[in-house]
């Protein structure tokens, strides 16, 4: 063998050379066209989104103009803002009203805002060129037209109930009558939409908790058997006078008689007996068959008090037959000034009365003669 190859060496030769591997072939390069049609691409991504931010911060610098500029009121006007409604039904009901000049404009300002669960229901009012701004803050801030419903003290649950049937701006129906005197006379505010079940309920919440409240800190051994016949009694001091510096003294007259045992002799509450909570007809005479009327009210004829109120006391007339004035007296008559003269005896109290009826006379006469000249 080694003459076939010799000594050997080129054989040895051959395997000392190292080995490399040839290199992996080369990806084609791309084409220019290729390479010209990517950059053309990215260069029309690139401008899009350009754009496209372009028109939103230029929508965003107009929306925000018109959200801030002043709105297309002429003239003071408000709006109803009904419960449970959304941002979009308001801003829509506000365009309609011409409140404000765009609903959508409103809408997305008020949700860019942050504000769009804060805008409150009830009844705004908006000045002249209020802006969509002005128009949300006030609709955040629950500033709301309140209107007021007024019960004057000494009036029956009959006439309450009719001034709150005629309130425009309550809804619903009216509930049952409540009780004579348990509604209490006060100013309520309430918002357009309130319902009239509801101004009930809190009106008689409200006498409840007045009347539990003095009835706890009332005198003791005042001859009234319960809270019932308090409240009776207050209504009729109530109907007395409505004089505040007069109703602890009528009380103390009233508390006496019931510890003598003696009527009452209260004209409200014959009136009462016969015409109602609807009370007398206005500009008709009391009659003497008014006053002889045969009523469990008639305090003329039954001995104590009544068997429930004649009218709604407020807390001055509570209070003052809670702590009635401590007095001798027994009688009561008008001195003809809008007040009253008080007497603890019944001579003192004819002659009291005997006065006043002359001062009618001559006012009678007066009025007479004016007329008569008048003519």
């Amino acid at each position: 063998m080694s003459d076939q190859y010799g000594d050997g060496g080129e054989r040895r030769g051959y395997r000392g050379r190292s080995f490399t591997p040839s290199p992996a072939p080369k990806p084609p390069k791309r084409s220019r066209h290729a390479r010209n049609q990517l950059v053309i691409f990215l260069n029309f991504c690139l401008s899009a989104a350009l754009f496209a931010v372009l028109v939103a911060g230029a929508l965003i610098y107009w929306g925000k103009g018109e959200f801030e500029r002043p709105g297309p009121l002429q003239q003071e006007a408000s709006y109803v803002v009904p419960r449970s409604t959304g941002v979009s039904a308001i801003a829509t009901g506000l365009e309609t009203a011409g409140i404000i000049s765009d609903a959508d404009v409103f809408e997305y300002g008020v949700r860019l805002s942050g504000a769009g669960s804060q805008l409150k229901a009830g009844e705004f009012a908006f000045p002249p060129g209020a802006s969509m701004r002005q128009v949300m803050e006030k609709l955040k801030s629950g500033d709301s037209i309140m209107h007021a419903v007024t019960i004057p003290e000494g009036w029956t649950v009959n006439r309450a109930y009719e001034r709150i049937r005629d309130a425009d701006f309550l809804a619903g129906e009216m509930p049952d009558e409540v009780p004579e005197g348990t509604l209490k006379p006060d100013t309520y505010l309430v918002q357009r939409g309130t319902t009239r079940k509801e101004i009930v309920r809190q009106m008689k919440s409200a006498q409840d908790q007045m009347v539990q409240e003095i009835w706890e800190g009332r005198d003791e051994n005042l001859p009234i058997k319960d809270i019932g016949q308090f409240i009776t009694l207050a209504s009729i001091v109530e109907r007395e006078t409505g004089i505040a510096g007069e109703r602890a003294h009528v009380a103390s007259v009233f508390i006496n008689r019931l510890r003598k045992g003696m009527r009452l002799d209260s004209d409200p509450t014959f009136l009462y007996g016969v015409y109602g909570g609807a009370g007398k007809p206005s500009g008709q005479p009391v009659t003497q068959s008014d006053k002889d009327s045969d009523t469990p009210y008639n305090t003329y004829k039954i001995r104590g008090l009544p068997p429930g109120p004649i009218a709604n006391p407020g807390r001055a007339a509570l209070e003052a037959v809670a702590h009635p004035m401590e007095s001798d007296d027994l009688y009561f008559v008008a001195d003809g000034t809008g007040g009253h003269v008080f007497s603890p005896t019944l001579r003192e109290h004819n002659n009291n009365v005997a006065k006043y009826r002359a001062i009618e006379r001559q006012r009678a006469a007066e009025e007479s003669a004016a007329s008569g000249n008048g003519g």
